[in-house]
């Protein structure tokens, strides 16, 4: 597969196809100053990438939407040309909550559809206006969530064209195969965000993916930010790993950019998130160069099942 950084889109099952480089968007609200992420995927859209990964929760999709537009109000792209992935969160699981939150999303982009739409994790909380719905005692309030019925709203959504392409996020084989198994099942999940990066290499997943051509797209692909609020934080740090950074001097890039590397080469889609305009820059400049069958088996063997988003909910 020859990947160049002005092509390196890999299809789909449905037809459609997902750049294997993407910028994730994530970032504490309170934390970020605001026009920080707009001014981020403006540098990225000029920098190549193709592929933005956002979420109604990061609360920042309207600098996001507003960014594109204007890049395509500047001539650099089309909206055709912006693969966009919008996700479906926890309290909006009942099927007749679907539609209208991924309108809600179109309004707040200010876009007329969205690449791929994803229900974010396979849990729900109670709907309603909190977006994550606590009891007295600060416990998360769960709701009984059907997928089934969740996927049959998002089927509706990918018909009316509201969403070129849709897929799912921190799902198991168990609760794949209950999608996949579905009576009158009529568009199967295209993608299954999870956390994938050299020392959570999700062979398994993997492979009962590439079996029901599923993509997988890796979350955290680099580890993650040491927030102790979401992450295992006492985990070692990927980009410290001596055999990625060894690797890394050998091609005069960086332990990041062989991380990311390693998972495109094996077809996992990549979205790192940042916000600091060289990083975006060097995390894109992963197309030069290539990992030999023994540099990609030294990197798998790293591989010690750690998990750093352990989405404690």
């Amino acid at each position: 597969m020859s990947l160049t950084a002005e092509s390196h889109r890999i299809p789909l099952s449905d037809g459609n196809s997902i750049p294997l480089l993407g910028l994730g968007t994530y970032a504490d609200p309170q934390k970020t100053p605001k026009g920080t992420c707009m001014e981020s995927v403006k540098i990225a859209i000029d920098t190549g990438y193709r592929h933005i990964d956002g979420a109604y929760v990061y609360f920042n999709e309207h600098e996001v939407g507003q960014a594109i537009r204007e890049k395509i109000a500047e001539g650099k792209i089309k909206r055709e040309d912006i693969f966009y992935c919008g996700k479906l969160w926890n309290t909006c699981h009942p099927p007749e909550l679907v539609r209208p939150t991924l309108e809600k999303t179109l309004k707040i982009l200010q876009l007329d559809y969205v690449d791929l739409y994803i229900i974010e994790l396979p849990m729900a909380f109670k709907p309603g206006d909190a977006i994550y719905p606590r009891d007295e005692n600060g416990k998360f309030i769960y709701h009984e969530t059907n997928l089934c019925a969740t996927w049959e709203a998002m089927e509706a959504c990918k018909d009316a064209g509201l969403a070129k392409s849709i897929g799912v996020s921190n799902f198991n084989r168990r609760q794949l195969e209950m999608i996949l198994n579905k009576p009158g099942l009529k568009h199967k999940p295209v993608s299954n965000q999870v956390e994938c990066h050299p020392y959570f290499t999700q062979p398994k997943l993997l492979e009962f993916c590439r079996q029901h051509d599923i993509v997988i797209v890796g979350y955290s692909p680099l580890g993650t930010s040491r927030d102790e609020t979401w992450v295992n934080v006492s985990s070692p740090p990927l980009l410290k790993d001596p055999v990625l950074n060894a690797i890394g001097k050998k091609y005069n890039k960086t332990a990041a950019q062989v991380a990311l590397r390693f998972n495109i080469q094996r077809g996992v889609v990549v979205i790192p998130k940042s916000f600091n305009p060289q990083r975006i820059r060097e995390n894109f400049q992963i197309f030069d160069f290539s990992l030999t069958e023994k540099e990609m088996k030294e990197i798998e063997a790293l591989n010690k099942n750690i998990r750093y988003v352990e989405l404690l909910m």
